[in-house]
């Protein structure tokens, strides 16, 4: 993806979350020189991988298969292999009218799929075979605001704003904004977006960057080069 490319999806995401009043933490705001001078304090920002964080799963057409996304706030695996301490992981996600989040599933993260506002937010799923990986013709059950429902293989839910879906390791699941834009809410466990998204088609989870303008704000993909 082009950088300029990238920023502008940052204008676009700035403005549709504070239509809906949802406020951004102040380091969001950092510029890169910022986000330099005032790294001594912000090592856990960084070692969280908390932040912006834009991908066209490296396709390079990000309006059909792409996401926008914003780590609020990130745990530590420790923590979770312990049982106890900052177990979870928040996170705000876009997702646009017809714009996949391609089939993928977890290894460690447990979440909550929420539809915080905008158009119906559809999650297709499917179950796993016995070694965890994808399974065409296996289904499951999933917990959708505290009650249990049973899917079919390839089954569609559709989440109105204010619903949502528990997804547990082994939950094969896609999803996209229907009918028009979709305001996300992620609530999980610790999140490792380096080695905890298992996807069905051979793709990588963030994109090569094109540098042809200066960036607006980091991506958390940008911390090891920028900072």
């Amino acid at each position: 993806m082009k950088r300029s490319r990238v920023n502008e999806i940052m204008a676009e995401a700035e403005e549709m979350i504070a239509e809906f009043g949802f406020r951004l933490p102040p380091f969001a705001w950092w510029s890169p020189a910022e986000f330099r001078a005032r790294l001594p304090q912000a090592q856990r920002v960084v070692e969280a991988q908390m932040g912006w964080d834009i991908t066209d799963y490296g396709q390079g057409d990000f309006d059909a298969l792409g996401l926008f996304l914003f780590t609020l706030r990130n745990g530590d695996l420790r923590d979770l292999q312990d049982g106890h301490g900052m177990a979870y992981a928040e996170k705000l996600l876009i997702s646009r009218k017809d714009q996949i989040s391609p089939m993928h599933t977890h290894v460690i993260k447990a979440e909550d799929i929420i539809n915080r506002g905008g158009a119906m937010l559809a999650v297709e799923l499917y179950g796993s075979d016995a070694q965890g990986a994808f399974d065409e013709t296996s289904g499951g059950v999933v917990m959708c605001d505290g009650v249990p429902r049973r899917f079919g293989p390839g089954e569609v839910l559709k989440l109105r704003p204010g619903e949502s879906v528990t997804l547990r390791p082994g939950d094969w699941h896609a999803f996209w904004g229907e009918g028009g834009d979709v305001l996300i809410g992620e609530v999980s466990t610790v999140n490792d977006d380096r080695t905890d998204n298992i996807f069905r088609e051979d793709i990588g989870r963030f994109s090569e960057i094109e540098e042809d303008a200066e960036p607006r704000h980091l991506l958390v993909s940008d911390y090891d080069k920028f900072l």
